[in-house]
């Protein structure tokens, strides 16, 4: 990229100083081995003092209400001007506003769009579809290849696998266990009834079992109505061993829970079958083993490594099984985590997607008609 040429950074769910948002932003952009422009446009309340110390520029622009219509007025004026775009967690709402702000085909390069997950369902696609054929030259980039080869077959002409970036973390240094870790925000797909299923039964056999649940709301800061029950239900159960964390936490905070903890991950498969999971990441970074759902993104990076157990089965006697037995050998399951941290801070480094920011547009090996990926390897 030249150094004249802005970076636009446009997220909207970033809201605060805390949560996964940031973590991916910063796990790029601090790492830059060269300054260039960049200016992140977030929300109203976000004032990312991090970014700022770095020499970025940092725009509180976002009301959660009107977020739609001022991203449309927001592309309209970043399109017209000379800078690249870039959106860290894209949807086909997105899509969608940047060929209306757009008024005619976008130029290769100008927009660089991060699709964490995409649903597969037949309308989906074909709508996706429609929208490469309107805006083929976007750079559209998912986590995995699968993600990467829907948007591929949608036709859109840059279409690439870029590792979901690794939260840089301080490296963990040995310590016994402590306690059972369910971190980040409490949803449905990400199993928070088995977890209180299990709390249940822990207190119902009156086990000594230190439990942390995290239960952050989800990035629109609300919960569903079922997770709502469940969350009372985790509240009413009165396990003297359960210490609930409601909040949202500072990066620091956050990182501390992973020490001596095993962390459980029950979510569902059909979710989350190549779905990546910064929670995991950060676990195996933070030498934490992990308990997780067979058949998924996360449970094959978890037998990739040896680092924990994967479980078909989340009923509380299974998940209880689970974590004594990799309680019973925390420190080879530690160990195992802390060396597949290591591989995985350089397979999720930050940089990868920091290469492709900085190439000159049209140069990619996907517009050039070569391979349509990175060199790292495929997650999991």
């Amino acid at each position: 990229m030249d150094k004249a040429e802005t970076l636009h950074v446009v997220e909207p769910t970033l809201q605060d100083e805390t949560g996964h948002c940031l973590s991916f932003l910063e796990s790029v952009f601090l790492a830059r081995d060269r300054p260039f422009p960049v200016v992140f446009w977030v929300g109203r309340k976000a004032r990312l003092r991090h970014f700022v110390a770095s020499g970025a520029s940092v725009r509180p622009y976002f009301h959660r209400r009107f977020r739609k219509l001022q991203a449309f007025l927001l592309y309209r004026a970043l399109l017209a001007g000379t800078g690249r775009l870039f959106l860290p967690t894209a949807g086909r709402t997105d899509l969608i506003l940047l060929h209306w702000a757009a008024r005619k085909p976008i130029p290769p390069g100008k927009v660089i769009l991060y699709f964490h997950w995409l649903r597969s369902s037949p309308e989906r696609l074909r709508s996706l579809a429609r929208l490469a054929r309107k805006q083929p030259q976007l750079t559209v980039l998912g986590p995995t290849e699968t993600v990467a080869k829907i948007l591929r077959d949608s036709g859109f002409a840059d279409a690439r696998m870029a590792p979901y970036p690794l939260t840089p973390h301080p490296f963990p240094r040995a310590v016994p266990f402590t306690h059972v870790l369910y971190a980040g925000a409490a949803r449905q797909d990400k199993g928070i009834a088995a977890v209180v299923d299990f709390v249940a039964r822990l207190a119902a056999s009156g086990s000594n079992l230190p439990v942390i649940v995290q239960t952050s709301p989800d990035h629109q800061h609300r919960y569903d109505s079922k997770t709502a029950d469940d969350l009372a239900r985790l509240e009413r159960i009165g396990y003297p061993r359960l210490t609930i964390r409601p909040e949202t936490l500072s990066k620091e905070d956050y990182a501390a829970l992973y020490a001596g903890a095993v962390c459980l991950q029950p979510y569902r498969r059909q979710d989350f079958s190549d779905r990546v999971s910064g929670i995991t990441l950060d676990a195996l970074s933070l030498g934490a083993p992990v308990i997780t759902t067979a058949g998924t993104w996360m449970g094959r990076l978890v037998e990739r490594y040896g680092a924990g157990l994967t479980v078909k089965d989340f009923s509380p006697a299974s998940l209880q099984v689970a974590v004594e037995t990799v309680r019973k050998q925390y420190d080879v399951y530690a160990s195992r985590a802390c060396e597949g941290g290591a591989a995985l801070r350089v397979e999720h480094s930050g940089q990868h997607l920091m290469d492709i920011f900085t190439e000159k547009p049209g140069s990619s090996p996907a517009s050039a008609g070569g391979r349509r990926g990175l060199a790292a390897h495929p997650p999991g």
